[in-house]
């Protein structure tokens, strides 16, 4: 029996081209606002707060931080910086890997 499995990464090879091409380039773009939007959903959960008062701490709207956290609206590194720090009392690590 032949093994049809293939990675996730085979898979976006497939599908979307290898990295470097503009379609890969704006799959993995869009997972990246992804990502944000849920890694925030779920520290405001831990926190037992609501997108109100996330939004009030920050001193944005809570629609504005549905958008993050719908991958609707990019949010802004100034801003994430703020939603981090600020609304939920952690901090912000960054890293630029080669």
């Amino acid at each position: 029996m032949k093994n049809n499995t293939l990675t996730l990464d085979q898979f976006k090879d497939k599908h979307y081209g290898e990295i470097g091409t503009l379609k890969r380039d704006k799959l993995e773009e869009g997972y990246e606002n992804f990502k944000i939007g849920s890694l925030i959903h779920e520290a405001r959960l831990v926190k037992g707060m609501t997108q109100e008062e996330l939004a009030q701490k920050v001193g944005t709207t809570k629609s504005y931080i549905s958008k993050i956290e719908n991958n609707i609206k990019e949010v802004r590194l100034s801003t994430l910086k703020k939603i981090v720090e600020m609304g939920l009392g952690g901090e912000l690590d960054l890293s630029i890997k080669f």
